[in-house]
């Protein structure tokens, strides 16, 4: 007698997680700790990477322990070489299913006055620790033969922006380097996609959402009429990151409310 697929059961072969291992960095809070919390949901174990993250209590872990699944913190500064090499040579010893490489940062400044320093350090948390976690990563999942990699794109991917011109450039070349990355590895049977969040209401946003005059020049611009939740870019990450996503190579998924269609 041939088994009745339910709807329930179909869904679930699409977004399962179960049996996965997933990295996320920059875990500790706003966008990373919901990813975490949303691969966690869909039965992923998580290892969560931040500069700051604690071996004990944490929201992240909280978030991942509350869906039943193994939680693994791990300390890395994304600005320090030595210590993203040390943790690509960890992660390269893990059965790593999944890595979303979502850490980073900001430095604000014209482009006339903007430091090397800061260009560097900007290029090094956003791009290069990006570029080195995937190959360690990704050269086992290739010799798996299965993967999935999400980076944290932006925006700024697409657009130009102001006095931001580090993380600008950091996050153009991110989509630049998830192409890169899928056409060398999708018949290796590893999905390389980017998301690229619109204007998501965090701690990095509170000063713009507490200028009512910023805030409701953003919120006119965006065609949904609201600022994301970090939740919003969560599920599209679970989506890449799942089944469902098998055949998306090389894409960067703007979850911005429309902000990119205007």
């Amino acid at each position: 007698m041939t088994a009745v697929t339910t709807p329930a059961d179909y869904t679930h072969r699409l977004l399962g997680l179960e049996g996965s291992t997933a990295v996320v960095t920059g875990a500790s809070q706003g966008i990373g700790l919901a990813i975490a919390q949303a691969l966690a949901s869909a039965g992923a174990d998580v290892i969560a990477v931040s500069h700051s993250m604690p071996e004990g209590d944490s929201d992240a872990r909280t978030a991942v322990e509350e869906q039943c699944r193994v939680f693994t913190p791990l300390r890395c500064d994304f600005s320090s070489r030595e210590q993203v090499a040390a943790l690509a040579a960890d992660l390269a010893d893990r059965e790593v299913d999944i890595l979303v490489n979502n850490g980073g940062t900001i430095r604000r400044s014209p482009a006339a006055d903007h430091s090397d320093e800061d260009f560097d350090h900007v290029m090094d948390v956003n791009l290069r620790t990006a570029f080195v976690l995937s190959c360690e990563v990704g050269r086992a999942m290739l010799e798996r033969g299965a993967g999935k990699i999400v980076n944290t794109a932006s925006m700024l991917s697409f657009q130009g922006g102001i006095n931001v011109p580090g993380y600008t450039s950091s996050k153009s070349a991110i989509a630049g380097l998830t192409k890169a990355l899928a056409n060398e590895w999708a018949a290796g049977g590893v999905n390389v996609n980017a998301v690229a969040p619109g204007y998501v209401a965090t701690a990095n946003t509170l000063a713009l959402r507490e200028d009512p005059v910023r805030s409701q020049s953003i919120l006119d611009r965006i065609p949904a009429g609201r600022w994301a939740d970090a939740t919003d870019i969560a599920g599209a990450v679970l989506f890449l990151c799942s089944p469902a996503a098998s055949y998306i190579h090389g894409a960067t998924l703007p979850v911005d409310g429309g902000w990119l269609a205007r």
